[in-house]
C-alpha cells in the first residue's frame, strides 16, 4: 500500500501552490518523493514567507498570474511531461462585491476561466505522461453561498468541468478529478475563522466538529493522483467533515 503512494520520479505542478491548500498539497507530494513546482502571483517565493504561512522547502517556484489568460501556455511550454497537475487557484470578493460586474468578472476569471486555460495549456504535457489533473473547487459549488454568487457559480462550474474533461480526456489516458474542501483556515476564509462567533456557528454545522486542514485536502489529492484511484475519473471528492450533510 505504501508503494502506491510513492511518487518518486513524478513531476507535479501545483497552480496556486504558494499558500493555503495548494501549499499543503505541494508539500505532501514533495514528502512522497515527487519533484514539485508551485506557482503564485508574487515575483519570488520569499515574498510569501512573511505574509503567509507558506513552506517552500524542496519546492520549485514560478510566478504565474492566471488572470492573464495567456501565461499558462508559456509556463507549460517551458516544461517537459507533467505527471500530475493540481489546480488550486482561487479568489473571493466579500462585502457583496461579487454582485457588481467587476467583482463578478474577477472571480469568474480566476476561479473558472483560468481552470480551463490551465487545462488547455497543460493538455499535451499530461498526454505525454498519461497523467492526471485534480481541480480544487469548494463545497460552495454544491450549495447556496448567499453573499458570493460568483464564487459559488465558479465552483459549480469547476465541478461540471471536471465531469466534462474527465469524459473528454479519458481517451488521451488522462484522468481528471476534483476536490471540494469544506471550511479550511486560509486567507480566503479568515472572515469566518478569525471571528469567534462566526467560527463557533460554523463548527456547529460540521458533524466532525472541527475545521479541515490543508493536510486533509492533501490526503485526497494523493489518493486521486495515485494508482489507488486508477478507475476514478470525472469525480469531485467532497472533503468537508460532513458539512454538506446538514
Amino acid at each position: 500500500m505504501t508503494d502506491l503512494l510513492d511518487f518518486t520520479g513524478k513531476s507535479v505542478v501545483v497552480i496556486g501552490g504558494s499558500s493555503g491548500i495548494g501549499n499543503g498539497i505541494a508539500q505532501s507530494f514533495r514528502r512522497a518523493a515527487a519533484q514539485v513546482l508551485v506557482t503564485g502571483t508574487r515575483p519570488d517565493e520569499g515574498d510569501y514567507l512573511e505574509a503567509e504561512d507558506s513552506d517552500f522547502t524542496g519546492l520549485s517556484y514560478a510566478q504565474l498570474n492566471v488572470s492573464d489568460r495567456d501565461v499558462a501556455a508559456a509556463l507549460a511550454e517551458s516544461l517537459g511531461p507533467v505527471d500530475i497537475l493540481i489546480q488550486s487557484q482561487g479568489i473571493v470578493r466579500y462585502s457583496r462585491g461579487e454582485f457588481e460586474r467587476e467583482g463578478w468578472d474577477d472571480v469568474i476569471d480566476v476561479n473558472l476561466n483560468s481552470v480551463m486555460d490551465v487545462a488547455r495549456a497543460f493538455h499535451s504535457r499530461l498526454v505525454e505522461a498519461k497523467g492526471s489533473m485534480t481541480v480544487v473547487s469548494s463545497v460552495a459549488g454544491f450549495k447556496a453561498n448567499i453573499g458570493n454568487p460568483a464564487y459559488s457559480a465558479s465552483k459549480a462550474g469547476a465541478v461540471s468541468l471536471v465531469k466534462t474533461l474527465g469524459a473528454a480526456w479519458a481517451r488521451d489516458g488522462i484522468r481528471v478529478n476534483g476536490i471540494a474542501p469544506g471550511l479550511v483556515p486560509t486567507k480566503i476564509t479568515t472572515v469566518t475563522t478569525e471571528h469567534p462567533e462566526r467560527l463557533e456557528g460554523a463548527l456547529q454545522r460540521i458533524p466532525l466538529r472541527r475545521l479541515g486542514s490543508p493536510e486533509d485536502m492533501a490526503g485526497a489529492a494523493l489518493f486521486l493522483a495515485s494508482p489507488l484511484s486508477s478507475y476514478v475519473t470525472g469525480h469531485t471528492l467532497v472533503v468537508d467533515g460532513g458539512l454538506t450533510l446538514q
